[in-house]
């Protein structure tokens, strides 16, 4: 039986990841200290293969037992997030990726690293291909997270090439799907929010910004197809399904239905990225996986989960 820890498993994507190799008969050591994680996202498990270890990852992680995987999740990952918490942000993308690779080294574990497509920042070559290096600013507000993120990809190739780890890296794109937080500040969790509540629905700047949704079940899944792979360089794992940030409140105006609210527009965050598109030829072929689910199908389900979390009947 394969053990592996997740680090910030009680968050969006490492809650998901969870109930994912659960599924396929690993035993998980779920780590988070609950900065931006949420115990109501793992409590429906109830398994015996399951334990929760409340931790600060920026401190000496501690396992006993042997480990054969590493997914390391911990990090604030919305803007609203990083703001707030910049610190936070830059010490557990640096101390925190580090003692989990200290960790690896010592179980002789896989380890794989929740990057982003945020390391390409304001990208000037579009669609977003792994090869490109990125457009940074990195004393700009967002730099905390970017910056962060890039030396997590460094540090990680640095202890394969010296240590001999396996590694691997993945460059998620903007994911959504029930668990996000309602507060969560980027755009669906936004766009629910304002419109099941009769609120009008805000976009930043012109709303002519774009950027690519992929369903969290279609991005666990990539995620896990990388895990077992042979890969040791960066992957996209997204959708290559670009779309504007106006298009995308105007399809939740209409998913939502009967709502009054309309689109009102405010100005647009420092460094907020213009595009954000990737290419994912890699995945296609290295990994044999691109996203399924289709935008309104995700979007329906991820407006249920909204509804039974600010407690609103069915229209």
């Amino acid at each position: 039986m394969p053990r592996t820890l997740i680090t910030g498993g009680a968050g969006f994507l490492g809650s998901h990841l969870c109930d994912c190799l659960l599924e396929r008969g690993h035993e998980i050591l779920c780590m988070d200290n609950f900065i931006t994680g949420s115990r109501g996202n793992i409590g429906h498990i109830k398994n015996h293969r399951f334990c929760l270890i409340e931790h600060n990852i920026t401190q000496y992680i501690e396992v006993e037992g042997p480990l054969d995987y590493i997914l390391h999740f911990a990090s604030p990952a919305s803007p609203i997030d990083y703001l707030e918490f910049p610190i936070q942000t830059l010490k557990v993308g640096s101390l925190g990726t580090h003692n989990a690779l200290g960790l690896a080294r010592e179980k002789k574990a896989k380890f794989l690293l929740a990057s982003t497509s945020e390391v390409y920042g304001d990208p000037l070559v579009h669609p977003q291909e792994e090869t490109y290096w990125g457009n940074v600013n990195p004393i700009g507000p967002r730099g905390v997270y970017d910056e962060t993120k890039r030396f997590a990809e460094a540090i990680t190739m640095a202890y394969h090439r010296i240590h001999g780890i396996d590694v691997k890296i993945a460059r998620i794109f903007n994911t959504y799907g029930p668990r996000m937080r309602i507060n969560d500040g980027r755009a669906i969790p936004n766009f629910l929010k304002q419109a099941l509540t009769g609120k009008n629905l805000t976009v930043y700047g012109d709303g002519t910004q774009t950027r690519s949704f992929c369903y969290v079940s279609d991005l666990v899944k990539g995620i896990y197809r990388l895990l077992i792979s042979d890969l040791n360089k960066p992957v996209n794992i997204g959708s290559s399904t670009e779309m504007t940030i106006q298009q995308m409140a105007g399809k939740i105006l209409k998913i939502c239905g009967g709502t009054q609210s309309k689109i009102i527009y405010t100005p647009l965050p420092e460094d907020d990225p213009k595009v954000r598109q990737p290419n994912i030829s890699k995945a296609k072929k290295r990994l044999k996986w691109e996203p399924h689910v289709k935008l309104d199908e995700g979007l329906k389900t991820t407006m249920e989960y909204f509804k039974e979390q600010l407690n609103i009947s069915n229209r």
